[in-house]
């Protein structure tokens, strides 16, 4: 009897304990081979041309217990090497992340590694993305407090994460939020108030600085919407600092940094419109300073995407802008300080059973955006510089795109995208010689829906140039078998006379099959040199072949 008690005892503990517990799983890996088109595989940082075989796993772990606790670790594996194109921080296997969490209705606190944002992020964010290989936590604490129903409080320290490393450089930070349409007892309409600051300690290396090994950074920002109309403005502004060139520090080139931020719009059922200005100058932020424009993004302390359009399509997505946030003297026909532009979002639905219409509506979408360097006196020569508030420079880049949805019957529907595109190589990328690009995309997808889950969907893409260097033909076939499984098989090739693309197909098989929270993708193909975005945020990823798979778990 004493026996049957302790065994479903037993049981009842372990059931309460698997209750209390999730689990995350991802696995990514890759199998490099030589490509007479896109060359041998060699990994110049760690000279391992016979490591073909990469992993990068992550196992995350969440347990709750005793109501208000929880507690995370994260264990992540890199063998025997890491993915092509992540940082070489990224080695062997180690617990990434930890953390241990209480939460009630008054108090947030962590103690360990955490992600946050204050405001928009133009002064603190901290997050994770395996795709970008980006995991800037902090290390440390953070204290979330609301004393009232309308005011939440925000105290943290800590050391950001690279690799399994932290850096140098402390962080402070404290935020408050306020509602103040509460406080008011506004009932039509929504008001609040946010104000942050952001500090980064870290010790300076060289004799007599003239900057402080404290850098500070300020943030006010007031939201507001009533009805179908809302409104946001942020400000931020950084105290002096070096300015860092070749990640080289110096006395000569001590400068403040400040960023603009203005949203506002309108939505109404079939109509939409959203705008946004930002202007930034010296706006990089890193908890360590040398670390100030590296590839990897690492030891990154705030967030400043490039608000332009997010494009699906593979030749819309050639010549992508990076926010150009960073004072850059290295070339005296290059001068920058930051970025000023804008972009502008129109939705509208054409409503069902007229002309335009038809029976099932149309969708229409347009978006532009623009953006320039700063406006200003630059003096190369003594390394200073002074820039108009609202100055428009030298353009940067600019997207003019239109979107048609359209449902032509319960089968079939389409969608049609052009895209006009001009992109400053010697200003974005700080190509001295390269000229403008100047570029028309048109890209035509149709779905249709075959019966018992199944369903195909085709596109066809076509990326024109004023320059001779690039001519791009691409298109894709996908074909969903049911909600399990789906294959794809895409195309894109460049008739043109690019040195570096020309006359080379990337080409990508593929597929995936999933069921409830697991998922297995798997596709061969080539990965073309560029730019890889998520979320206007950026890496650079150089040119491959081979075999991936994705697997992602959870329970």
């Amino acid at each position: 009897m004493l026996l049957l008690v302790f065994c479903l005892s037993g049981q009842f503990i372990f059931a309460q304990l698997l209750d209390n517990l999730r689990i995350g799983f991802e696995s990514n890996s890759a199998w490099y081979n030589d490509d007479k088109k896109t060359g041998s595989f060699y990994d110049n940082e760690n000279q391992d041309g016979d490591k073909h075989l990469r992993f990068n796993n992550y196992l995350k772990l969440d347990y709750t217990f005793l109501e208000n606790f929880t507690a995370t670790v994260q264990v992540e594996s890199y063998e025997p090497y890491a993915l092509i194109n992540y940082s070489p921080n990224f080695e062997g296997t180690n617990i990434g992340t930890y953390a241990l969490n209480y939460r009630n209705s008054k108090f947030n606190v962590t103690a360990g590694h955490y992600y946050t944002q204050f405001g928009s992020g133009l002064i603190l964010r901290t997050w994770e993305d395996r795709q970008l290989g980006l995991n800037n936590a902090l290390l440390g604490g953070k204290v979330e407090y609301e004393p009232i129903e309308s005011v939440s409080l925000t105290a943290l320290y800590g050391k950001q994460r690279y690799g399994f490393k932290t850096s140098d450089g402390e962080i402070f930070g404290a935020n408050a939020e306020i509602n103040l349409s509460s406080i008011m007892s506004l009932e039509k309409s929504s008001l609040s108030l946010g104000l942050s600051y952001v500090g980064r300690k870290e010790a300076i290396d060289f004799e007599d600085p003239e900057f402080n090994e404290l850098t500070n950074a300020f943030s006010g920002r007031l939201d507001y919407s009533e009805g179908n109309f809302y409104s946001s403005l942020e400000y931020v502004n950084k105290s002096d600092d070096t300015v860092v060139q070749l990640s080289q520090l110096s006395n000569a080139f001590v400068k403040p940094g400040n960023a603009i931020l203005f949203n506002t719009g309108f939505s109404q059922k079939g109509f939409g419109l959203d705008a946004t200005f930002r202007r930034l100058e010296n706006m990089s932020f890193y908890s360590e300073r040398k670390k100030d424009g590296n590839l990897f993004l690492e030891n990154i302390v705030n967030y400043t995407p490039g608000l332009t359009k997010q494009h699906d399509y593979l030749l819309t997505n050639i010549f992508v802008y990076q926010a150009q946030s960073q004072v850059s003297f290295l070339d005296p026909g290059i001068l920058k300080a930051g970025e000023i532009g804008g972009q502008i979002d129109l939705f509208y639905k054409i409503n069902k059973d007229t002309p335009l219409g038809g029976k099932y509506g149309t969708k229409l979408a347009f978006n532009v955006s623009y953006w320039a360097g700063l406006k200003g006196d630059f003096d190369y020569g003594n390394q200073d510089y002074s820039t108009d508030l609202f100055g428009f420079g030298n353009k940067y880049f600019s997207d003019i795109n239109f979107e048609v949805r359209k449902k032509w019957s319960p089968k079939w529907s389409t969608i049609f995208y052009y895209v006009n595109q001009y992109y400053n190589k010697k200003e974005i990328e700080g190509n001295f010689g390269a000229d403008p690009i100047k570029t028309n995309i048109l890209v035509a997808e149709a779905t249709h829906k075959l019966g018992g889950g199944k369903s195909i969907r085709f596109e066809a893409q076509k990326l024109w140039s004023d320059s001779e260097s690039h001519d791009w033909t691409g298109g894709t076939f996908e074909f969903n078998l049911n909600s399990r499984y789906s294959f794809y098989v895409n195309d894109i090739y460049n008739s043109g006379d690019d040195g570096d693309t020309a006359e080379t197909h990337y080409f990508n098989v593929g597929g995936s099959y999933t069921k409830g929270a697991t998922r297995l993708g798997l596709n061969y193909g080539r990965q073309r040199a560029g730019l890889i975005c998520v979320g206007g945020v950026c890496r650079y990823a150089a040119e491959a072949t081979g075999v991936n798979a994705n697997l992602t778990m959870s329970f």
